[in-house]
């Protein structure tokens, strides 16, 4: 008998897995796909020899990642790239602000009558990053803040919706990148601990950046999959898990999918039938003839690029989404371009770029010329330079993977209380009806985002009921 079976080889199954390999339990590792990788994958979606990542494609809480920093994922092939500029978000005007390494070249770019502002707003929290970062990622009740004081200054600044935050701002440019920041986890911009969200990404940029994984996002899960067999742990792809009589008798089963699923393949009835999914987005990955032509200088040489006009049109295009139950009609972007960074991704000469709005969960439209005005308010001429597109919805992203219930690739919405209280309102996110079932997708805190927290926490309650029986 095994110790342990995990369903589900995304980044937190890989995660999950590889903790407990390392503590000396079998494992063995059931992935319904021909591959790993769940949301970090790399595929030639457009022309032979583009290589796009479908889902995940810049990674700040990975390289954050308390998980993924204990791990010597480097040794299997895992390399990041950053570039010069983490990310900037460009205004109409033909200006940017960024969010660079620097915190005085990100303050400078909002202005001088919000420069200071920013200053004092990240940088109490800035030298004390890593270990804030493992407190607000770590399991819930069984691991105590390293730095508790640090921990509740961070909560009492990041738990008030973004909205709140922003106001001490007196100008539009550091409220309208800030929004996006929140955007990244399709959050209402007045929805709890909102705040912290956008404090988040910006502090991970500054104290780690914003990379790209050498060759594509595969490249993280294939250094975990490396990692893992090494271990001992066995992997099985190919093997689409219907129900718990599928898999081999085990100690302990542990399942990186969404809570719907888990409900229905262990028979769990409604269980989660409260679980709210949140909205889906329209994603589109481009094969291009060059760079982007952004007019922003700033732009052209970030890694990822952030559109919308102001917050007001970024709260407008969440809102439609979310509540308004419409595609927006000027959508908030989210886009990547790894090749300014990483000429491996493409043809010489030519680039791969990742672009995605947010729409209705489930929503069947296209989206692709609303999304194509955006980049041409911004990069004029961009449509001149793809070569090719590939485009998928909801549906899309739902068949390529099940965790994306009607497409909302944060595998639950982050609003309300589910924001920090998920699947469930309970103390144990990663227990289930059963005793020896747990779940550790993005379902579970910390929630969405390529980070391997949710793994590492579940594997943690695994080994610990594992030894005590």
């Amino acid at each position: 008998m095994l110790d342990a079976v995990v369903v589900g080889a995304g980044p937190n199954g890989l995660t999950a897995a590889v903790e407990l390999a390392r503590r000396g339990f079998s494992v063995a590792l059931f992935e319904a796909k021909d591959t790993v990788g769940g949301g970090a994958r790399t595929e030639e979606l457009t022309l032979p020899g583009f290589r796009h990542d479908p889902c995940s494609a810049a990674h700040p809480l990975a390289i954050s990642s308390p998980a993924f920093r204990d791990l010597p994922l480097d040794r299997y092939g895992l390399e990041w790239l950053h570039p010069a500029i983490p990310m900037a978000h460009p205004f109409p005007d033909g200006t940017a602000a960024v969010l660079s390494r620097s915190v005085g070249e990100t303050a400078a770019s909002f202005g001088p009558r919000d420069a200071g502002t920013y200053r004092r707003l990240v940088e109490p929290f800035l030298p004390k990053w890593d270990t804030l970062v493992r407190d607000f990622m770590s399991l819930p009740l069984s691991a105590l803040p390293r730095d508790p004081l640090t921990l509740a200054r961070f909560g009492l600044t990041g738990l008030p919706p973004s909205t709140w935050l922003t106001r001490r701002f007196r100008d539009e440019r550091a409220p309208t990148l800030f929004a996006g920041l929140v955007a990244h986890v399709m959050a209402p911009l007045n929805g709890l601990a909102t705040g912290a969200v956008g404090l988040v990404f910006a502090l991970a940029a500054h104290a780690r950046g914003w990379p790209v994984a050498r060759g594509g996002s595969q490249a993280i899960s294939d250094a975990l999959a490396a990692y893992l067999k090494d271990l001992g742990g066995a992997i099985h792809t190919d093997y689409e898990v219907k129900r718990l009589d599928d898999l081999p008798p085990a100690r302990a089963y542990v399942f990186d999918t969404s809570p719907t699923a888990l409900a229905r393949i262990a028979g769990f009835g409604g269980h989660y039938a409260n679980y709210r999914y949140g909205p889906g987005v329209f994603k589109i990955d481009y094969a291009l003839d060059g760079p982007v032509p952004w007019t922003a200088p700033e732009a052209r040489a970030a890694g990822t690029v952030q559109i919308g006009a102001n917050s007001a049109e970024i709260g407008a295009a969440l809102r439609a989404a979310s509540r308004e139950g419409r595609a927006p009609d000027s959508p908030f972007l989210i886009t990547v371009q790894p090749g300014v960074i990483d000429p491996s991704r493409a043809p010489t000469g030519r680039q791969v770029f990742w672009a995605y709005g947010h729409v209705p969960n489930g929503w069947t439209g296209d989206l692709t010329d609303a999304m194509e005005r955006q980049l041409e308010r911004y990069a004029p001429g961009f449509r001149d330079r793809v070569l090719a597109r590939a485009t998928a919805g909801p549906p899309e992203l739902a068949a390529r993977n099940a965790n994306y219930v009607g497409g909302d690739i944060a595998t639950g919405a982050v609003s309300g209380l589910q924001a920090l209280l998920r699947p469930k309102l309970s103390l144990f996110p990663y227990a289930t009806p059963h005793p020896a079932v747990f779940i550790c997708s993005s379902a579970t805190p910390p929630g969405p985002g390529v980070h391997g927290m949710s793994g590492h926490n579940a594997a943690k309650a695994v080994w610990r009921r594992l030894r005590r029986t």
